[in-house]
């Protein structure tokens, strides 16, 4: 049986992590590659770093940190944040990260999964979708959740997937840093839609929460940010406490 993977998430702006609620108020939490270094000590299987600032400047910036973090950590890292061309992709990647995740530009240009595909492998591709409910429909938005679209999470998820998306990437937006848990029955529905690893982001708020949708949720991996980042328990602690539980993951 495949090991259930533990990520912790990195959002970045101008180099340094930050953290918020539901993508607003932003805190800064460390350097990103520090603590990058001190999560795959503790036994992370990967790291996801996110650029969420993506101008155009801070581009520059973002790929100096990802030679940092290449030199630096000796764990597989996703890069993701204002990739928008297969250029964009090639640079990070060239920069020293192992895959890419892309998100707005994929909903806008969805071929850009199938050229990344083709170039790279669907192995290097992770498709990010974040969704929020209105009116009792999953609905793909944009611009850090701010933004609707006409895209419904689960359609847009076998697409991508048909496209070679190599992973989904799904994140509650009405979780996203609340530490209220994650919205199990709709990650074991894409699991069930799907035949390509998922990994759950947003709402991360204890250890149970983490069981709950690696065992309830069907997903293959967990993703988080809050409760590693403010030290109400270590990646190593974390899964100690999964092993207990028959979880299967890498100790």
């Amino acid at each position: 049986m495949v090991a259930k993977r533990i990520i912790p998430c990195l959002d970045v702006k101008d180099g340094r992590t930050v953290k918020g609620v539901n993508f607003v108020g932003l805190q800064d939490v460390g350097d990103a590659v520090e603590l990058g270094k001190r999560y795959a000590e503790q036994g992370a299987d990967e790291l996801v770093y996110l650029d969420i600032t993506a101008t155009h400047e801070g581009r520059g910036t973002f790929t100096r940190l990802v030679e940092r973090i290449s030199a630096e950590i000796d764990i597989p890292f996703t890069v993701g944040g204002g990739i928008g061309s297969l250029e964009d992709a090639a640079r990070l990647l060239d920069a020293g990260a192992d895959k890419i995740s892309i998100n707005s530009a994929a909903i806008r240009t969805p071929e850009l999964i199938d050229s990344l595909a083709a170039k790279y492998g669907s192995q290097f591709v992770v498709v990010a979708i974040d969704a929020k409910q209105i009116d009792g429909r999953w609905v793909a938005t944009t611009h850090g959740g701010r933004k609707p679209t006409d895209r419904e999470l689960f359609e847009w998820a076998r697409e991508a997937q048909e496209r070679g998306a190599g992973e989904i990437l799904f994140t509650s937006m009405d979780h996203d840093g609340t530490k209220a848990g994650y919205p199990c029955d709709t990650f074991a529905r894409l699991a069930e839609e799907l035949s390509i690893p998922i990994i759950a982001s947003g709402g991360a708020g204890s250890v149970e929460d983490i069981a709950e949708v690696l065992t309830t949720g069907r997903a293959d991996a967990a993703l988080a940010a809050s409760i590693f980042h403010y030290g109400q328990i270590t990646v190593r602690e974390l899964k100690e406490q999964l092993k207990l539980k028959n979880i299967n993951v890498r100790v």
